[in-house]
């Protein structure tokens, strides 16, 4: 099988590491076809159920996913129906138009328009999780092979944490390539913080709601494999504010001429904001995710209103 993701660029970033007073290395997923690294994950997935005779790709996403699922159905040459929640940015769905899938917008969080694509399945049409699924995990730690293959051993890996998917592969990957004591900070948002909230309560919970304009992150329960991470390997959870995620993404334009949404901006907050959990390192690994569901302009007008409230 020949992978539809592409093996991402490993740049050590100089803006970020003067101000962390370390080597911080960016591992460029917003660089996939995609733009996301979702499609290392559901690349595999896709395949593995085109091959065995699915005739249409079911997708439930926030945008990220879907468009992962419409490159790879485009790619396969299988038709695709995305479901998205009504936060959907117009400028996701239409990406996702543009791979020449079908999109149903249902529901008001992500968890609805899942529920929704679910019963859209049948015998010959398969739903790609966008984030529950040992075989798209197995994708995404092809991320950590690469930086290992570079002899890159990190100190830290920073990454962010909406359904969890990406943290399981990480994860998944560091223990593959003999980096098992590396740390993991996993950044969320405070209106999506799933992840803190089971680790506050000592047991897997869901949110109520989802209040944040980092949408991609917009799941009320992380996977369980990603709760279960948290008691084999050490994974640092922190939290940030909504206009930290969109300063983050501004500051990012300017260092490195790279767009991305508020849900990278999660994982880029911590180095530009020195978080003390990374200051005793050397190398810090920091995952940018990516996303398309943004626009400068967008970005712009998030942080006048943040500040504003």
């Amino acid at each position: 099988m020949n992978p539809l993701h592409i093996k991402t660029p490993l740049l050590e970033s100089t803006p970020l590491s003067r101000i962390s007073a370390s080597r911080v290395w960016l591992k460029m997923e917003a660089m996939q076809p995609s733009g996301s690294f979702k499609l290392r994950g559901i690349g595999r997935v896709c395949y593995h159920h085109v091959s065995r005779g699915v005739q249409r790709l079911i997708s439930s996403s926030g945008g990220n996913a879907g468009l992962a699922v419409a490159y790879c159905g485009r790619k396969l040459g299988v038709p695709v129906t995305v479901v998205v929640p009504v936060s959907t940015p117009e400028r996701a769905i239409d990406t996702i138009r543009s791979e020449q899938a079908e999109v149903v917008i249902n529901g008001e969080s992500w968890q609805e328009a899942h529920d929704h694509a679910l019963s859209l399945c049948g015998p010959d049409r398969e739903l790609i999780h966008p984030f529950d699924d040992p075989l798209l995990w197995e994708g995404h730690a092809t991320l950590i092979d690469e930086v290992a293959e570079s002899g890159l051993r990190p100190d830290a890996v920073v990454l962010s944490v909406g359904g969890g998917g990406l943290l399981c592969g990480v994860v998944e990957g560091l223990h593959k390539n003999g980096l098992a004591d590396t740390p993991v900070l996993a950044v969320e948002t405070d209106g999506a913080a799933s992840l803190a909230g089971s680790l506050s309560a000592g047991s897997h919970v869901e949110l109520e709601r989802i209040a944040t304009v980092a949408t991609s992150l917009g799941a009320k329960k992380v996977a369980a494999m990603a709760w279960e991470w948290c008691s084999r390997h050490e994974i640092i959870s922190h939290c940030i504010s909504d206009l930290e995620a969109v300063e983050s993404c501004l500051k990012f334009v300017d260092d490195h001429r790279v767009l991305v949404e508020p849900a990278c901006g999660a994982a880029l907050a911590p180095v530009y904001c020195q978080h003390p959990g990374l200051r005793d390192k050397n190398q810090i690994l920091l995952v940018v995710c990516g996303g398309v569901g943004v626009s400068l302009e967008q970005l712009t007008q998030w942080k006048n209103e943040l500040k504003s409230n």
